[in-house]
């Protein structure tokens, strides 16, 4: 039997302190003000109220997500925290990328976006926070954050070095909990981005496949499978539409051709392979109530050809 090791007593008064001191300390390296008066405005309204998202790898299993936003909550408890998704598949940043970038963009201006799908957490890579147009993104400086604020446009790009913003102890494995949410936190308050580190002017880019038109044929790939099986395709509403223009045209997915597009996935019959555009703006091959992944046995990277039959 293997014995239980006696926990060691903890004074509540010595503990309450080291928590306030950490709760007040950055803030006040950074704006300068007394701990007393930082202090009230983290417990009290802050003047600078904001959204945090999380999206991650780490699933609902274990502890990591809710000591993140614990962490978060520790430096601005009034902040609101969404969650984008913590089911993106264990260290697949093309798959957390993609779904941030399906959903950054409908959420109020000003929102912080906080990614963590870090399998390279510890090592060389950067920590970053990144401003954009709109919003402003914290995570890893390995491709995770790229598409999305790309896609809103870079205003700054900062590397995360100002430690007086993290946690005390910071894990050489968990710096979600330990650096990006504290980070966000303050950022919630509104700490201004330089404050946390050095302008940087450039980050980690996904690479990114565009379709190659050749003759009558448009030539994409399966860029994401979706939970209900649904194949989104990196070919675009507006590509597909130029290419196609008044055509007819066939969809190749695999062995399947499927002919034209549906409105919807009601158009189909149960069971159905179909073709249409989805509601993140993509061309998207689908199975009525069913699973067009499973159906067809493709994968992510696989092809998806379109055929004019057709001239104008």
């Amino acid at each position: 039997m293997v014995g239980l090791k006696k926990s060691s007593k903890i004074n509540p008064e010595k503990k309450t302190k080291k928590m306030m001191e950490w709760r007040t300390h950055p803030l006040s390296a950074a704006e300068g003000r007394g701990k007393k008066e930082l202090f009230n405005l983290v417990n009290n309204v802050p003047t600078c109220v904001r959204i945090v998202t999380l999206l991650t790898d780490f699933g609902a299993k274990d502890h990591y997500v809710a000591s993140i936003k614990g962490a978060i909550l520790c430096v601005n408890p009034r902040c609101t925290i969404v969650d984008i998704s913590n089911e993106v598949k264990p260290q697949d940043i093309r798959e957390g990328a993609f779904i941030l970038a399906g959903a950054f963009h409908f959420f109020p201006e000003r929102t912080i976006h906080l990614g963590v799908v870090d399998p390279g957490v510890g090592g060389p890579r950067r920590p970053i926070l990144i401003e954009t147009e709109n919003y402003f993104f914290v995570g890893p400086d390995n491709g995770l954050l790229s598409v999305a604020s790309r896609q809103d446009g870079i205003k700054e790009i900062f590397t995360l070095t100002e430690s007086r913003f993290f946690r005390p102890e910071v894990s050489q494995t968990f710096h979600g909990r330990d650096l990006f949410g504290p980070v966000a936190g303050h950022l919630a308050l509104g700490v201004r981005p330089k404050a946390f580190g050095k302008r940087i002017d450039s980050l980690i880019e996904i690479d990114s496949k565009k379709p190659e038109v050749k003759g009558g044929t448009m030539t994409g790939e399966v860029l994401h499978i979706d939970r209900f099986g649904n194949l989104i395709t990196n070919i675009i509403e507006k590509e597909f539409y130029h290419f196609v223009g008044n055509r007819a045209f066939q969809v190749w997915a695999g062995n399947r051709t499927i002919n034209g597009l549906k409105k919807g996935y009601w158009e189909g019959k149960r069971g159905e392979v179909i073709a249409l555009i989805g509601s993140g703006g993509f061309l998207e091959i689908a199975v009525r109530e069913g699973s067009a992944g499973k159906r067809l046995k493709l994968k992510r990277g696989d092809q998806i050809s379109i055929s004019v039959t057709s001239g104008q």
